[in-house]
C-alpha cells in the first residue's frame, strides 16, 4: 500500500495510507511526526496554515522508502485568507474547550466517587486506631483493611488530581481564543510578524554588514547577496502571506483602539513628566522613546525600567506647562 505525506493549510501535514504493526510509527516518530489519536494519523504538529516543512517531510519519506515503502509527496503550499484561518482556529479551540469540559466532569464524577471509596475503606478499620494483634486471628484481615485503606486514598488522590488538572485545561482551551485576541498580544503579534517582515525583506535585497575594523582602519565586511532562483521565489511568497496577516491583524488592531479597547500612545502623545498608568499603578515618566516609556522601576529601587506604549493603560499629561 501506497504511503501518502499530504500538506494542506487547512490539515497540515499529515500521513496517509499506514497501518499498525508495518514499522511506519518508528520511522516517523524518528522524524519529527507524531501520532494524532482523533486523527487516527500521523502528522507535524502546529503545521496547519504553515509553510510545509519539506525538510522533515522529504526526510521522512527518504527513511520509509529505505525501509521498503512506496512512499508519495503532495504538498499545496498556497496560503489561507487569515480571516478564515482564525474563525477555523476559533472554531477548533471551542470543540476542545467543549471536550475537556465533557471530560473534567467526568474526572471530577470519578473523584467523588474515589474519596467515598477511601471513606468507607477507612470506616472499615478497628475505631481508635487500634494497633494490629500479631499472632491473632484478626491480624490478616487488620492488615488488609489497612492495606485497602491506603489504595483507595492512593486512587482518591490521583483522581483528584487528574480532575484539577482537566478542569484547567479546559478552563485555558476557554479563555484561548480572548487571549490570542487581546490587545496587548495583537500588537505584540504585529510586531514580532513586522520584525520577520524586514529580516525577509534584508535577505530578499542582501545586505552588508561590518564584521570589525583592522588596526589601520580597514573594514572587515560580511556581505549577503541578494536571494536568487526557488530561495528568492520561497521568500516572495512568505512575505505576500505575510502581508495579508499584518493587515488582518493591524485591522483588528484599529477596530480595538477604535471600540477603546486598546491604547494607542507614543512619544507624540506622551511627554516626560507625564504619568502612565501600568498594571494599575501610576508612574512618571522620565524619559520617552520611539516604542517604549521609561519609568521608575516599578519593583522599587533607583533603577528604571522600559514598557512599550501598548501595554499603558492610562495617561495623564503633567500639571505644568510644556
Amino acid at each position: 500500500m501506497t504511503i501518502t505525506i499530504t500538506h494542506t493549510p487547512a490539515d497540515g501535514t499529515l500521513v496517509e495510507g499506514t497501518s499498525r504493526g508495518d514499522g511506519t510509527n518508528t520511522v516517523l516518530k524518528a522524524n519529527g511526526f507524531r501520532w494524532f489519536r482523533t486523527l487516527g494519523l500521523w502528522g507535524i504538529s502546529g503545521s496547519r496554515d504553515r509553510d510545509p516543512n519539506r525538510t522533515k517531510i522529504t526526510a521522512a519519506a527518504d527513511a520509509l522508502r529505505a525501509a521498503g515503502h512506496d512512499v508519495e509527496i503532495d504538498i499545496d503550499d498556497t496560503h489561507r485568507d487569515p480571516a478564515t484561518v482564525e474563525a477555523d482556529r476559533a472554531a477548533r479551540a471551542e470543540d476542545r474547550a467543549a471536550a475537556l469540559a465533557v471530560k473534567a466532569e467526568r474526572r471530577r464524577d470519578q473523584a467523588d466517587a474515589a474519596w467515598d471509596a477511601d471513606r468507607k475503606a477507612t470506616a472499615a478499620l478497628p475505631p481508635g486506631g487500634e494497633p494490629i494483634h500479631v499472632g491473632h486471628h484478626s491480624e490478616a484481615r487488620h492488615r488488609n483493611a489497612i492495606d485497602k485503606a491506603h489504595r483507595a486514598m492512593g486512587r482518591a488522590v490521583v483522581a483528584e488530581r487528574e480532575a484539577v488538572e482537566t478542569a484547567r485545561r479546559a478552563d485555558v482551551a476557554t479563555r484561548a481564543t480572548d487571549h490570542r485576541y487581546n490587545p496587548v498580544t495583537v500588537k505584540n503579534r504585529i510586531d514580532g510578524l513586522e520584525a520577520e517582515q524586514r529580516a525577509d525583506q534584508r535577505a530578499l535585497d542582501g545586505h552588508t554588514r561590518t564584521l570589525f575594523t583592522t588596526g589601520d582602519g580597514t573594514k572587515v565586511l560580511d556581505v549577503t547577496e541578494p536571494a536568487a532562483g526557488k530561495h528568492r521565489d520561497t521568500l516572495t511568497a512568505r512575505m505576500t502571506a505575510r502581508a495579508d496577516d499584518i493587515a488582518y491583524w493591524a485591522r483588528i488592531r484599529a477596530e480595538q483602539i477604535a471600540a477603546g479597547e486598546a491604547t494607542n500612545y507614543s512619544r507624540d502623545t506622551i511627554a516626560v513628566g507625564d504619568q502612565v498608568c501600568y498594571r494599575r499603578q501610576w508612574y512618571t515618566v522620565r524619559r520617552v522613546n520611539a516604542k517604549t516609556v521609561t519609568i521608575p522601576s516599578i519593583v522599587g529601587g533607583s533603577w528604571t525600567d522600559t514598557i512599550g506604549y501598548h501595554k499603558l493603560t492610562g495617561h495623564r499629561p503633567a500639571t505644568t506647562s510644556r
